[in-house]
């Protein structure tokens, strides 16, 4: 068969990038080894929607992405059955030396972010039950100093635009279901075994059921298994930053009295001094996740299939015990109950959005758990991407510039370049 570009991986990124590109007039095919749509990462994802980031690309994207979930039938450009919700609850990101607010008000600043920065006294008036004192850096439970007095109090920068999505995986279905009104074709339950080239170019790729698909363009959207698509490829040699599957668990109870108003979610909190964060659902759920803190071993993986897809006592004991240090009236349950899921991390926990030396393949991967909220204008960073590099533009050289269509806000697609340098003023979590 012959198609115009297949996209590799039906997550939210891989449908996003699916929806642009059939709008565009491109015959797309996208290849997924699940049975549906969102079934990875994007399933498992906390889908919050903030804008905290540490450079300016990233808080570009955020701050265009939302205006996106926010419009979401006129994003998609059809009606589709069901569309997901966007639920505003603002963010609080508590003071911490990882992400001091002089390292990214900034760039609030220059893209139009609106804030407001809280001192304690406001912080604690503002999320009834929070505990402003300064416990961190964050302890393990068998540190002696885990339950130590606190060191001063924290105030917080608050975001009131962010948010969450209400489900999504149903996000993803919606994309889906967009691009498939654009003539999108989705094929689940395959696999891509082989990417073929001719003269250093993509000709097509081999299905694991024998099917040959021609095309000139494949675009790897594979989440953590991402990195196996490119070795099929060959490409990667390149590459100035690195990406590996990671176990990640988000722990889901009740929240105490008080912290979800009625029929309102809760105010996100993002505690990197105890190293979780908190977001409320509109039913008077919470979940708790966690930041990736020095004092726990990360779970990477050589294998994403082997990932245990059931949460861990040890991990969300360990998650829901930090986050009722902050939140007084939270209780740790007995059992644990929640989700687990895997990133695809990249060395900077930037992701990469680019081409790769083997012309007409690109590559989405390395999205480290916090580009759910970006996924809307991931396709549009990728069909401008595509059409630039196509239409002869030396990507590695000039990247491509796209200007956000609500925002007008430039951002410079190099940013996240495979071969840039790596991102040192990153906060080394899912953070960025």
């Amino acid at each position: 068969m012959n198609t115009d570009v297949v996209v590799v991986g039906a997550g939210v990124i891989g449908a996003s990038i699916a929806l642009e590109l059939a709008r565009a007039g491109r015959r797309v095919l996208v290849v997924d080894k699940a049975g549906g749509v969102g079934l990875g990462s994007t399933g498992a994802s906390s889908a919050v929607i903030r804008f905290n980031f540490s450079t300016h690309a990233g808080v570009a994207a955020s701050w265009e992405a939302q205006f996106c979930w926010r419009a979401w039938r006129e994003h998609l450009g059809c009606d589709v059955e069901d569309p997901v919700r966007f639920e505003r609850s603002g963010l609080a990101l508590l003071d911490v030396d990882a992400a001091p607010r002089g390292a990214y008000l900034p760039l609030f600043d220059a893209v139009g972010v609106p804030y407001e920065e809280w001192d304690a006294d406001t912080l604690a008036a503002r999320i009834p039950g929070l505990d402003t004192g300064r416990y961190g850096p964050p302890k393990r439970l068998d540190d002696e100093d885990f339950w130590a007095e606190p060191a001063g109090t924290l105030g917080a920068v608050f975001t009131p635009d962010a948010g969450y999505i209400s489900d999504p995986q149903l996000a993803a279905q919606n994309l889906a279901a967009a691009a498939t009104r654009f003539g999108a074709e989705f094929r689940f339950r395959r696999t891509v075994v082989a990417v073929r080239s001719t003269g250093g170019r993509v000709v097509g790729v081999t299905l694991d059921d024998g099917t040959a698909v021609a095309c000139p363009t494949v675009v790897n959207a594979a989440g953590p298994w991402s990195g196996r698509v490119n070795e099929l490829a060959g490409v990667g040699a390149d590459f100035t930053i690195g990406v590996r599957p990671m176990r990640q668990e988000v722990g889901y109870l009740r929240a105490p009295a008080g912290y979800n108003p009625e029929g309102a979610a809760g105010v996100t909190v993002a505690d990197l001094d105890l190293g979780v964060y908190l977001r409320g659902e509109v039913d008077g759920g919470l979940l708790v996740g966690g930041t990736e803190p020095e004092c726990d071993p990360l779970q990477w993986l050589d294998d994403p299939d082997a990932a245990n897809p059931n949460p861990t006592p040890d991990v969300f004991e360990a998650q829901v015990t930090r986050a009722a240090r902050r939140l007084t009236g939270l209780t740790v349950p007995n059992r644990p109950r929640g989700i687990a899921g895997v990133y695809d991390v990249a060395d900077d926990w930037t992701p990469i959005y680019d081409r790769t030396d083997l012309d007409g393949f690109y590559v989405a991967m390395g999205t480290s758990g916090n580009q759910f909220k970006n996924a809307p204008l991931v396709g549009q960073l990728m069909a401008a991407l595509i059409e630039g590099v196509e239409s002869g533009i030396d990507h590695d050289t000039k990247p491509v510039r796209f200007v956000g269509v609500h925002t007008g806000e430039p951002i410079d697609l190099g940013a996240f370049s495979r071969r840039r340098s790596v991102n040192t003023a990153n906060s080394g979590t899912v953070f960025g």
